[in-house]
């Protein structure tokens, strides 16, 4: 039984392998958690990858570990339209035209409405939002010329608002809600947009998480050794991408969360507050 489960994860790799062999993708956030994750898989099927992060010294030691592979790697905070703009160009420039865009720089919060300064909530829905915005409007004469692919990774906070994350959730609502308008638009271009939701997954993201000041709050409440790992989130993400999915829910408490909040939104709420609150604190 392991033999067999261990043939057939090998010739999944290799079946995604020949669909990813050569292709440019760019995956915006590629140093830590998932977008590292999937840069690394992504190499290893022999894809040209363009990648970015606002640390420097991440990203050299990223294009350090696969010097002799093809990876562009630059400096750019993706809430800065001409970072993203430059990013593009230099893309375009190294490997000529780009066939998949992976949308999956991001920063999450962590306060409550009442607590937390407006600058908070600009700076989440910059990233997320406006930085996925400003990636797809340089890359898009290229991708419709490709007929390639436009991936947002979205999260749970798409389709249900989470207390003291309010704005995170607001950028992934505004996330979700574009790339299905764009998903329509690109339809005669045959451009294919999707969007991803990993669930809790192991990530940096809760560490880099903003405070009520708008500071990185520099740990995580989750446990994050028993989450999904990023390298099995990234997996994932890839085998939706090549089989061009509509949208994409991991873990079974994510799908039973959007489950439970579009057919008993109730309940969801009253589990939402049990969950993320304990004696009328934000513990989660």
């Amino acid at each position: 039984m392991i033999d067999d489960f261990s043939s057939r994860f090998v010739l999944l790799f290799y079946i995604m392998a020949d669909y990813f062999k050569d292709k440019v993708v760019v995956v915006t956030g590629g140093t830590d958690g998932i977008g590292k994750a999937l840069v690394e898989s992504l190499l290893g099927m022999g894809a040209k990858i363009a990648t970015c992060g606002r640390n420097h010294d991440k990203l050299y030691q990223l294009q350090s570990e696969n010097a002799s592979l093809p990876l562009h790697t630059m400096v750019c905070d993706v809430s800065i339209e001409n970072d993203c703009r430059r990013f593009i160009e230099t893309t375009l420039k190294a490997f000529g035209h780009i066939d998949i865009l992976i949308n999956n720089a991001g920063i999450s919060m962590r306060a409550l409405l009442k607590d937390a300064e407006i600058e908070v909530f600009r700076k989440v829905m910059d990233t997320n939002f406006f930085g996925s915005l400003y990636c797809t409007k340089y890359a898009l004469p290229s991708l419709i010329e490709q007929k390639g692919i436009i991936v947002g990774v979205s999260s749970i906070a798409g389709y249900r608002g989470l207390p003291g994350r309010s704005g995170y959730s607001a950028s992934k609502f505004a996330l979700q809600g574009w790339l299905e308008a764009i998903r329509v638009e690109l339809m005669l271009d045959k451009v294919h947009v999707m969007w991803v939701c990993p669930g809790f997954t192991a990530s940096n993201i809760r560490n880099a998480a903003l405070n009520k000041e708008g500071k990185e709050q520099g740990k995580s409440p989750m446990e994050e050794g028993k989450l999904m790992s990023a390298e099995e989130c990234a997996g994932h993400i890839l085998r939706a991408i090549k089989n061009k999915k509509r949208t994409l829910v991991l873990t079974s408490q994510g799908k039973n969360t959007v489950f439970l909040n579009k057919m008993f939104p109730k309940l969801a709420d009253r589990l939402a507050k049990r969950f993320f609150f304990k004696k009328g604190e934000l513990v989660k």
